[in-house]
């Protein structure tokens, strides 16, 4: 639809105030990428209150248009709204993730109540709404294109799920619940940081830590200086809870208190570090809203828009798998008890034990040494000879490195992506080290959206958190980091392959449960021969990695399953648990004590070895659930169900002649440039010729096939049917 000469905005512009500061206007830099050095801490707080102000008034103008309602006056005008409270939220909630400070944490404190307010004002205006309502209603004797009709159906569903449909009463306790969860999930997301910074292992002597290198020695025996205790070690908690150097540590009773540490993180054990009441709030809080709109809990509320659709599909999906799953939990619990008898041990396999015998099984097994991997990934090489030259032979891309182009951190560095005949497509930042100021995990966002209607390119980011080599020795990173590094520039290619003419539904604005796909499919090209042996050089002698190692690499994926893939089926069936809570369910859940309790009781339920393989993330530092008011809270499921079709596409991908650009420009025209404009299902099948298939991820995870398959129930392969809502 072209758009009209006629605005809101032109009507009554003298009633809109102007900016002023730095995010008052677009950015002067290439693809108006932000200039981090004329930003101050102290220019936030400005920019978002008059962000907040001149949107208000841009829908003020909207509401009070004495013009009938039209979709360009009334749909595109709101989606036309709140660009100086875009620019500054983009860049700010960027920093408190990567780089943050005492001073960001207090101003993510306070402003993050005042953005879900401002947002609830909008979404639950019911003058607004009637003028939206009014447009939906006609839709069907209206000529749109189907990203008009998306943004339309967007647009009004996202004010119902606000409560745009709610009494008045109803909808003013809806924004009280807003603004408390908000402040509740900034709190436990500062919270998790503090108990993971401030709590590593100590120990006195490194002796304590032998096994690990020389440069991890040196690296605790520096943090502990840093922590004010010179003479000690440190070894800094990572976010997940299985720590990276349990397997490495001789000492069995250093194993033990490392994994502790990161057991008991954030649950009152240390009494400075405790989240059960916040997240017990969260949990009540949720199943109240959830309530308010006549849904039976946060889960059934929160998923209206996922391609799961419902609770019973996701859950459906994950149950079919614990049997087979439980029945490998034992095997290699007993092959792991084996294998400890076998090197003079008097104990049984313990969680801080897994890793380090599950590794000496592999190496036996498969004769594949970690540290010897680990010589042939060197971190530039991966990046500029691996994941560029994969998106190059895909999709025709070549990048070039910037130096004109100021970042947040020394450690990130920043490229122009080219398209094939040499036009600009964006810019991507790429930030892989940890450090305190950044919080655990990974993870990909957009300095700026692509966007036809502004003429905007897409501004991207990835952010990792890999530990840092010591200053002067060569930076080589681990398999699953190479993983990680293909993983989140899938990413970053959804979101710089985005073509949409609204920011709205443009690149990686999907649903929560297919988002992941994208970037999952692509960590099949990190061992895809023609890639690995143009960046997997040895960092010595420049030898290419041979295939017989990486041959091991791919037979050994399929080991360990039981803990590897059970502690992430775990931890979404475990959010599951948190989202499906009655209000009545929830409000009993009242003392931090009953949080552990329904913590145990859940965990209990699965029919897994919990006690053995605990959840990739407890409760209390589950940061994807309950660190944002919705997250991945009823979400968790989504990387198992992504690993689906990330699985079937990885068979289509091998059928069809894998790595070649006419494949790549198919996967670009069906999936990775539709943003969130269609039914994912559709989309799906438009890309594969058919519906998506569990058979290939079984197979993949080891769970089903050969001795696996005899040794437990396995799934048929099926997904559970699709749900089908009712009015």
């Amino acid at each position: 639809m072209t758009e009209t000469a006629a605005s809101p905005a032109v009507e009554t512009a003298a009633e809109i105030p102007e900016g002023t500061g730095y995010f008052a206007s677009d950015s002067t830099l290439p693809f108006l990428a932000p200039d981090f050095t004329k930003i101050s801490e102290d220019d936030y707080i400005p920019a978002f209150e008059q962000g907040m102000a001149i949107q208000k008034a841009e829908v003020r103008a909207i509401i009070d248009n004495p013009a009938p309602p039209t979709f360009e006056n009334t749909i595109v005008a709101l989606e036309k709204s709140g660009r100086m409270l875009g620019r500054v939220s983009r860049v700010f909630f960027a920093l408190t993730g990567a780089n943050t400070t005492d001073r960001l944490d207090e101003i993510n404190t306070e402003i993050s109540p005042k953005l879900s307010a401002h947002s609830d004002s909008i979404l639950l205006d019911p003058d607004l709404f009637a003028r939206v309502k009014a447009v939906y209603d006609n839709r069907a004797a209206m000529s749109m294109t189907v990203e008009d009709a998306r943004l339309l159906e967007e647009t009004y569903n996202d004010m119902v799920h606000a409560g745009a449909l709610l009494t008045d009463a109803e909808r003013e306790r809806v924004k009280a619940i807003n603004t408390e969860l908000s402040t509740l999930t900034t709190e436990f997301s500062q919270k998790v940081r503090a108990a993971t910074n401030d709590q590593p292992l100590i120990v006195d002597s490194a002796e304590e830590l032998a096994g690990l290198s020389e440069a991890d020695i040196r690296a605790a025996a520096d943090l502990a200086a840093e922590k004010g205790m010179p003479g000690k070690y440190a070894i800094a908690l990572q976010n997940t809870t299985q720590q990276p150097l349990l397997p490495s540590l001789e000492n069995r009773a250093t194993r033990e208190a490392l994994f502790m540490q990161s057991y008991h993180r954030a649950d009152g054990t240390e009494q400075a570090h405790d989240t059960r009441t916040l997240l017990a709030k969260i949990a009540r809080l949720r199943a109240e809203k959830a309530a308010l709109f006549g849904q039976e809990d946060w889960a059934s509320y929160t998923m209206y828009d996922r391609m799961a659709k419902t609770p019973a599909t996701a859950l459906g999906f994950m149950e079919q798998m614990v049997p087979a799953l439980a029945a490998t939990q034992r095997r290699e619990a007993e092959m792991l008890n084996e294998a400890i008898a076998a090197e003079g041990g008097n104990f049984e396999v313990k969680p801080w034990d897994w890793y380090r015998y599950a590794n000496k099984v592999k190496a036996d097994r498969y004769d594949l040494d970690e540290d010897a991997v680990m010589e042939y990934f060197q971190i530039d090489r991966v990046l500029e000879d691996g994941v560029f030259y994969m998106a190059n032979r895909l999709y025709g891309l070549s990048f070039e490195k910037r130096s004109d182009i100021p970042v947040y951190h020394p450690d990130v560095s920043v490229y122009t992506v080219f398209e094939e005949d040499g036009s600009e497509l964006g810019l991507f930042y790429f930030d892989p080290y940890q450090r305190e100021s950044k919080r655990g995990g990974a993870w990909m966002s957009n300095f700026v959206d692509q966007s036809h209607l502004w003429g905007t390119k897409p501004v991207i980011y990835n952010v990792l958190n890999i530990p840092k080599a010591p200053e002067g020795e060569v930076q080589l990173v681990s398999f699953d980091d190479v993983n990680t590094m293909f993983h989140e520039f899938g990413h970053a290619l959804h979101g710089l392959f985005a073509d949409q003419r609204y920011e709205s539904i443009s690149g990686t604005a999907t649903a929560r449960d297919f988002v992941e796909y994208p970037s999952q499919v692509h960590e099949m090209w990190a061992t895809w021969p023609e890639v690995l042996q143009n960046y997997a050089k040895h960092y010595k002698t420049g030898e290419t990695i041979p295939m017989a190692m990486v041959e091991k690499i791919e037979e050994a994926s399929k080991f360990n399953q039981g803990y590897d893939f059970g502690e992430v089926v775990e931890a979404a069936l475990l959010d599951m648990k948190w989202a499906a809570l009655s209000p009545q369910e929830a409000a009993a859940i009242d003392t931090p004590q009953k949080v552990s309790a329904f913590e145990r009781r859940s965990l209990e339920e699965l029919g897994l070895e919990i006690d053995l393989v605990p959840p990739r993330y407890r409760s209390t530092y589950f940061n994807h659930i309950f660190s944002s008011p919705a997250g991945y809270s009823a979400g968790y499921y989504s990387y198992l169900w992504t690993e689906m079709l990330d699985r079937d596409s990885r068979k289509w991908f091998r059928e069809n002649g894998g790595l070649t650009r006419e494949n790549g420009q198919h996967y670009r025209d069906t999936v990775l440039s539709r943003g969130g404009t269609m039914d994912y299902f559709v989309m799906y099948e438009n890309f594969a010729g058919r519906e998506p298939d569990v058979q290939p991820m079984l197979e993949a995870r080891g769970l089903v096939g050969g001795d696996e398959a005899a040794d437990s129930e396995a799934s048929d392969g099926k997904l559970p049917p699709r749900s089908v809502e009712g009015s």
